[in-house]
């Protein structure tokens, strides 16, 4: 039997998936897994590489002015560091992370420091949510956050929720957008998989991250078809990796029929492979018949 593709799992149903920089991996997974993949990137990353935010955090930094510094994400924290790198000596950025408290969501950020020889002072335990964060940071500090100094590096859209949490809890909170994301410059491919999914074509739709999310209901409102692929998506299975997800799709009334054991790509295909004829099943039962008449 072929390694890449098996009869087991989607049984050749059409899968689709939003995933940009990882497309091709997306691909191979649904197809190793037995489905047709339709993966259409919904996103593109821009470094803000003259971003006076980050400038200034670096800044408040190397003077000591920020006592906890929360890394939401390898890819943000590396960007920091590249926008800092451009005013101060990478030796004095390490010197000043040494003397701040870290506090990191997860094992990419926590990778990056390693590689600078530093390790997290506070490690956030799965699944890594912002609820996660603000419950280790109690548990390090039970009399509260007061006067504290705190820096969020954040990672493509705010997280007002997590930010009032520690402003509630009395710290003085920098949030710091060290990257964002907008729309591909070719929204086709797109488009057409949001309309495969409201013509039923598309039996399964799997999320990678929320700003996925955030950026199909931006296409969908322009040409106001929200409730259409909402319908839609109560008739199919919705897979999401992980809390965040999660929790953007239910924000806007989307359903969530399953999230993997762990919050990976590779899983997450998996399990969904597994799961989809069931829910499918349980989702659009066959009409009941008429009993005969006696």
């Amino acid at each position: 039997m072929n390694g890449e593709q098996s009869n087991a799992g989607f049984q050749g149903l059409r899968v689709g998936a939003l995933e940009s920089r990882m497309a091709k991996e997306m691909e191979r997974l649904i197809v190793r897994h037995g489905g047709v993949p339709l993966v259409a990137p919904s996103m593109r990353e821009l470094p803000l590489s003259d971003n006076p935010q980050a400038l200034e955090c670096g800044d408040a930094l190397l003077a000591g002015h920020v006592d906890i510094l929360v890394l939401l994400t390898g890819v943000g924290f590396r960007t920091l560091l590249d926008v800092v790198q451009t005013r101060h000596t990478r030796e004095a950025i390490i010197a000043a992370l040494r003397d701040t408290v870290l506090v990191v969501r997860g094992p990419k950020p926590a990778l990056v420091l390693k590689e600078l020889g530093l390790q997290p002072n506070i490690l956030v335990p799965e699944p890594n949510t912002w609820k996660d964060t603000l419950v280790a940071l109690d548990a390090s500090y039970p009399d509260g956050l007061q006067g504290l100094r705190i820096a969020v590096q954040e990672y493509g859209v705010s997280n007002p929720k997590f930010l009032e949490g520690l402003r509630e809890r009395g710290a003085k909170v920098r949030p710091v957008p060290v990257y964002r994301w907008t729309l591909p410059e070719d929204l086709a491919p797109l488009k057409h998989l949001l309309q495969e999914v409201m013509d039923g074509v598309i039996p399964v739709l799997l999320i990678t991250n929320a700003i996925q999310v955030e950026h199909l209901i931006k296409v969908l409102e322009k040409d106001e078809k929200i409730n259409e692929f909402r319908k839609a998506l109560h008739r199919m299975m919705v897979a999401s990796i992980g809390h965040v997800a999660t929790e953007r799709l239910r924000h806007y009334g989307f359903p969530v029929d399953l999230e993997p054991s762990h919050p990976k790509m590779g899983i997450l295909v998996k399990e969904a492979s597994h799961a989809v004829h069931t829910i499918l099943t349980t989702k659009n039962p066959p009409p009941m018949r008429d009993k005969p008449s006696p």
